[in-house]
């Protein structure tokens, strides 16, 4: 199961209109003992999100699902802002990140990034 977005993806997510704000939903399911990991990440990579403009609007522990299909469960949700796209990807590239990412990678046994824009007069 996927965790970590390839190149080919963070790349295809830069350059995707419109390039203002978003907010990442992020669906996780922990490996055994993941998530004190992932807090650990969590801790580590708040430093960056303050950074380049990113801020967490929302981080919970997934409940039992009221619609959904069997596995279709998470263990936590989050979502974060991003002021662009073009920052996530300055983000996810600098170095510094890059030190802490493999923290996620162990605390995952499968993700969801979905990026989300708002809902605008044009729908």
């Amino acid at each position: 199961m996927a965790v970590d977005p390839s190149g080919a993806d963070l790349a295809n997510l830069v350059d995707q209109e419109p390039d203002g704000p978003f907010v990442m939903l992020n669906l996780l399911r922990f490996a055994p003992g993941g998530y004190a990991l992932y807090q650990e990440y969590s801790r580590a990579a708040a430093r960056f999100l303050a950074e380049y403009g990113g801020e967490l609007l929302y981080a919970g522990d997934g409940g039992t699902p009221l619609v959904a299909e069997e596995g279709q469960d998470w263990d936590a949700v989050l979502l974060v802002r991003y002021p662009s796209r073009e920052a996530f990807g300055r983000m996810v590239a600098d170095p510094g990140y890059q030190e802490i990412t493999s923290l996620r990678s162990r605390a995952l046994a499968e993700a969801v990034l979905q990026p989300t824009t708002p809902w605008g007069g044009g729908r």
